[in-house]
């Protein structure tokens, strides 16, 4: 048996897993990867690379470039043009991120779900002052994004960035073994909340970027700051940009959540189901009113 097959046999015992990721010390590993990765040395990258691909396989074949720098040059890389076709059904919302789809549903009175027995509330994550009526009774979907996965978010529609915030908070893994054990994990790990103008539908939809262990930064195009663990603030952030659709509105650095907000007269596309993986870029909410 090889060494991948063996680290991953290992890694699906959930307890070990989430003992592993989670029974660690989450932030200052977090903060350490930060530097790491900023390493610039090729050699050590492709050692780096070679050893996490025992346990996360990633695809190569779409990337940019086909070298790279630094461990944080690769997670954050560029794709081939054309890699990720952006559909044009103007009554769908597109995937904002490749992922793989888990809780959605309905927001009722304002709570929503992220596993069997696991609420939450909105104002929880969001705060209570970002709360909109809409959304109290709206619809929510989550999309988790793997290390190996392209770390790049897109516009889910054309539209402005009016409002952007942020919540420091801890770095619990956000894998579903970590989601049936940790009770409000989305609530109490770092995020942003970005409020968007969706200019097709004229609505407010919102995305809600979740940092996870060894997540060392989130960047967002439409600010100058970069928001890491020791970002001290200030938490609401002035923004106004205007996106077309599908085009990138920054990045994780490494795999990690987002949770869209949307009003009630959405659903997902056509054959999608939870645990489906998604590319950027194509249909994923299709609008019924």
């Amino acid at each position: 048996m090889t060494i991948s097959r063996t680290l991953r046999k290992i890694l699906a015992n959930e307890d070990i897993n989430f003992l592993l990721t989670n029974r660690i010390p989450r932030q200052s590993l977090t903060l350490l990867m930060g530097k790491v990765s900023q390493i610039q040395s090729p050699a050590f990258t492709k050692l780096a690379l070679k050893m996490w691909s025992w346990f996360d396989k990633f695809d190569m074949s779409e990337a940019k470039a086909d070298k790279f720098q630094s461990i944080h040059d690769f997670f954050i890389r560029e794709l081939k043009p054309g890699a990720r076709p952006i559909a044009e059904d103007a009554a769908c919302l597109i995937s904002p991120c490749d992922g793989i789809i888990g809780a959605h549903g309905e927001i009722r009175e304002g709570q929503l779900f992220q596993a069997k027995g696991y609420d939450y509330q909105l104002e929880e994550l969001i705060g209570k002052e970002a709360v909109a009526r809409q959304w109290l009774n709206g619809k929510f979907l989550t999309l988790r994004i793997r290390s190996s996965m392209y770390h790049r978010f897109h516009a889910p529609c054309a539209g402005r960035l009016t409002q952007v915030r942020y919540f420091s908070g801890d770095t619990w893994n956000v894998n579903p073994i970590a989601l049936k054990r940790v009770e409000k994990l989305f609530c109490k790990n770092e995020r942003a909340f970005l409020l968007v103008e969706n200019h097709a539908h004229n609505n407010l939809i919102a995305l809600v970027p979740v940092a996870a262990v060894l997540v060392a930064s989130i960047r967002l195009h439409a600010i100058d700051t970069l928001l890491h663990l020791r970002y001290k603030g200030p938490n609401d952030i002035a923004c106004d940009a205007t996106f077309d659709r599908g085009d990138e509105m920054g990045w994780f650095q490494h795999g990690s959540t987002i949770i869209m907000l949307m009003p009630p007269d959405y659903e997902l596309a056509s054959g999608l189901q939870t645990g489906d993986s998604v590319k950027m870029g194509q249909n994923l909410l299709r609008k019924t009113g």
